[in-house]
């Protein structure tokens, strides 16, 4: 009979991924809640294993796998429970035959719901305003507690119109938005009459818009597409919102455009150098800062959670994982 294949889960993941894993192979699993292994203990503990369960707080560098590619038994796939992937070298993956997967679709929906939920929250200062209540600040309404901006009617740019970047713009539609996007490739015309929204160059959707979000995905040529430059072109009264990629956005540039008035605010659910945060947004009233929550729902993150298992389990099971980033390393 043969040997079952070895898996190393980095971090505790929802309870249902574990069952899928253990009927097709032997699973060693870091189960510590809020421990991330770091990148020598990966470096330790990795090599060795058929299979390799990661999330995005874990770097899958050229150094790891080809040290896992060299070792008995080598590395077959990399199941990254997460739509993004700039945390993997993919290249050097293929280089190796080492299959990359990834869980496409499922926390779609999910992301474009908290990134309209920052999106109010920074506009009508909603966690200030909380903070104020807390504090004991709040002695009688008055005609200009905290006013905010108002979300209906306003002009809203979407940089990148993938699935979330749609649902986002779908989303703007019950608060009567005008919606621009920009992408690498413009939509059909069906799609943008579908989502009502108008295509414009980068600039022009930096100018015009009232709430800039992004959505592009993260590689080389993303890479602080939102610098000094950049948030020059917005409106003093505009709000950047970023639910993508935190290296998208020099962090630096933010606080200064920030700390000038060059834009309102700011809604950020990643960051530049994640889990590190530029310490004077700690400080600002007009930015509202959270974890990487994202996708965080119960329903999304199990279905995440599985679906990694799956792509692990069909590959297992001599079938294409579902979720292949690169096909080719297939051998």
């Amino acid at each position: 009979m043969a040997d079952r294949p070895k898996i190393l889960v980095t971090q505790q993941v929802p309870e249902a991924a574990y069952p899928l894993l253990e009927a097709v192979g032997d699973v060693e699993a870091n189960r510590e809640e809020g421990v991330i292994w770091s990148a020598d203990e990966l470096l330790q503990r990795a090599p060795g294993h058929d299979y390799l369960y990661c999330l995005v707080t874990n770097t899958i560098d050229a150094r790891l796998l080809e040290a896992c590619a060299a070792a008995t038994p080598r590395l077959k796939l990399v199941a990254n429970m997460a739509v993004g992937y700039n945390n993997i070298d993919v290249a050097a993956a293929t280089r190796l035959n080492i299959a990359i997967t990834n869980t496409p679709g499922v926390l779609s929906d999910t992301t474009a719901d908290l990134t309209f939920g920052l999106l109010m929250a920074i506009a009508r200062r909603i966690s200030e305003a909380e903070r104020f209540l807390r504090a004991g600040k709040f002695t009688g309404w008055g005609p200009l507690l905290l006013c905010g901006a108002d979300v209906h009617h306003a002009t809203l740019g979407i940089i990148g119109m993938g699935r979330i970047g749609k649902l986002v713009a779908k989303r703007a539609s019950g608060f009567d938005m005008k919606v621009l996007y920009h992408n690498t490739h413009r939509l059909p015309a069906e799609e943008e009459q579908r989502y009502n929204a108008t295509y414009v160059s980068l600039e022009d959707l930096l100018r015009q818009s009232d709430f800039v979000c992004l959505q592009a995905p993260y590689k080389p040529e993303t890479h602080h597409l939102i610098g000094e430059k950049e948030l020059e072109m917005m409106k003093p009264s505009s709000f950047l919102i970023n639910t993508a990629r935190g290296p998208m956005v020099d962090e630096k540039a933010l606080v200064q455009a920030l700390q000038r008035g060059t834009i309102a605010g700011a809604g950020l659910d990643v960051f530049e150098n994640e889990p590190a945060v530029e310490p004077e947004l700690l400080s600002m009233e007009n930015v509202v800062l959270l974890p990487h929550i994202g996708s965080a729902s119960h329903q999304t993150r199990t279905r995440m959670a599985t679906m990694a298992s799956e792509n692990i389990v069909a590959h297992a099971s001599e079938q294409r994982p579902p979720n292949i980033l690169n096909p080719e390393a297939l051998v």
